[in-house]
């Protein structure tokens, strides 16, 4: 199983700790040997570092440890090969265009025969499943809603039902972001913690290392990590319910939705604070 990590906050925020922690998985603490890529959003703008090599032992990765970019928006990956052979076109995150706004996806699961039609508006470079779902859902987005983004809540409901189409094709954990919000789809495994006010001490997992975060924070921070399993020892996350969509905005959840609906239902979402 690869190994996902998404960060959404209300103000831009470093991810270094837990980056640390992630690393480590990456060949060091887990087997997962076969890539790594991490994404920011900074504004529309996006700084995106891939590598094929295994992140515990990446120099790369070694620099994003080191270098505390801020963003409001991250998403992690490493990568436990399934579909496609280990290489640069295809380690995670992706990024598309879609409505004049820089896409991120990561992917982890494995979508057995998925060869969806595409129109050629969008298409993938690699040979993975990850990016031809990704692929599929922005051409599906952009034949539901035009040349136009729509409202958040309009996107949420599209996506809960492609979800539902992605999921009944195999496992199907992803992340995904356009810099404002960051959707999180569980298949069978993801966890997250809010962190805000009054801020504690975490403890990694995977390295031993610990921070206080009412050191580096303020009182109005709020701050959402989203990871396959959880990275600190010493704080209560929670596990997402396999077959869900989760909207996380500003540092909180926005919205959750089922994606396994019953025989005959449609999907139904509901809004509400985190």
């Amino acid at each position: 199983m690869c190994q996902l990590l998404g960060m959404n906050c209300n103000v831009p925020t470093d991810i270094c700790f837990s980056f640390t922690g992630f690393q480590a998985r990456g060949g060091l603490t887990d087997v997962h040997a076969d890539g790594w890529g991490i994404a920011f959003f900074e504004g529309k703008g996006t700084r995106v570092f891939l590598d094929p090599e295994p992140s515990a032992h990446s120099p790369v990765a070694a620099l994003v440890r080191q270098y505390p970019i801020r963003s409001r928006n991250v998403i992690a990956h490493i990568r436990k090969a399934t579909q496609g052979v280990v290489a640069l076109e295809n380690t995670h995150p992706f990024m598309r265009e879609l409505w004049g706004r820089y896409w991120i996806f990561a992917h982890n699961g494995n979508l057995l025969d998925f060869a969806p039609p595409l129109d050629g508006s969008v298409m993938p470079v690699g040979n993975t499943d990850s990016e031809r779902a990704f692929c599929w859902l922005l051409t599906a987005l952009r034949r539901r809603f035009g040349d136009q983004a729509p409202p958040t809540a309009e996107l949420f409901a599209a996506l809960t039902e492609l979800s539902v189409d992605l999921g009944s094709r195999g496992e199907c954990n992803f992340l995904l972001s356009n810099g404002d919000w960051l959707f999180a789809h569980c298949s069978t495994q993801l966890t997250y913690i809010v962190r805000r006010a009054p801020f504690a001490k975490a403890h990694l997992t995977d390295q031993d290392v610990t921070v206080d975060f009412s050191e580096v924070t303020t009182p109005n921070d709020r701050v959402a990590v989203i990871a396959t399993q959880p990275l600190t020892d010493d704080e209560v996350w929670t596990p997402l319910p396999p077959g869900s969509l989760w909207w996380f905005e500003e540092g909180e959840v926005r919205a959750s939705a089922p994606t396994v609906p019953g025989p005959g239902e449609k999907c139904r979402y509901h809004c509400g604070g985190g």
